[in-house]
C-alpha cells in the first residue's frame, strides 16, 4: 500500500485492484455480484477496465474506488465515477468521500464525479446521505431507479 499521494492528513491508501483486503469489504458491499464489475472467473479484480483508483484505509475498514469513465451508455454520465464506497470503520463516511474526493481531483483536474445509489438496498431514508453531506447533490435517477448523485468540478 502506498499512501495516498503524500497526504499525511489523508487516511487513504492507493492499493492494486485485487487487493484481497479490498475484494473482501467489496464483497460485503450491496452491489457485490460474482464475477461482475469486470471480474474475469479466477480473478480478485472488482472494478473493471480503465484508468482507476483503489482507495483503503490503513485498518483495513473502509474502502473507496474511482474509474475514470467516459460518457455511459447507460446512464449518460460521465466523469469520475465511485463505482463502490464502504466504510465499516469508526471514521465519519463523509469526511472519508471528502478525502477520496481530494485524491481524485489531483489524479483527475477539472473532472466530474458521480455515483449511483440504489435505495432499496440501504437502510437510510436518505440515500447517499454521507455524499450529500460531503457536498455532493442529487442530479438525477438513471432507468433502473437508482439515485445519481455528483460534484461538479473543484
Amino acid at each position: 500500500m502506498t499512501r495516498g499521494l503524500l497526504d499525511l492528513d489523508n487516511p487513504w491508501l492507493t492499493v492494486h485492484d485485487g487487493d484481497l483486503r479490498a475484494l473482501a469489504l467489496f464483497k460485503r458491499h450491496y452491489s457485490y455480484r460474482r464475477r461482475a464489475h469486470g471480474q474475469a472467473r479466477g480473478s480478485p479484480t472488482f472494478i473493471g477496465q480503465g484508468e482507476k483508483m483503489v482507495l483503503l484505509t490503513p485498518d483495513c475498514l473502509s474502502l473507496f474506488a474511482w474509474q475514470r469513465s467516459t460518457i455511459r451508455r447507460d446512464s449518460g454520465q460521465g466523469g469520475v465515477c465511485c463505482t463502490v464506497f464502504r466504510n465499516e470503520g469508526p471514521q465519519l463516511s463523509s469526511e472519508l468521500v471528502k478525502m477520496a474526493d481530494e485524491l481524485a481531483d489531483l489524479r483527475w483536474p477539472q473532472e466530474r464525479h458521480f455515483t449511483y445509489v440504489n435505495p432499496g438496498k440501504i437502510q437510510s431514508t436518505n440515500p447517499g446521505y454521507c455524499f450529500l453531506a460531503a457536498g455532493w447533490r442529487r442530479c438525477g435517477v438513471s432507468k433502473g431507479g437508482l439515485v445519481i448523485l455528483e460534484r461538479p468540478p473543484a
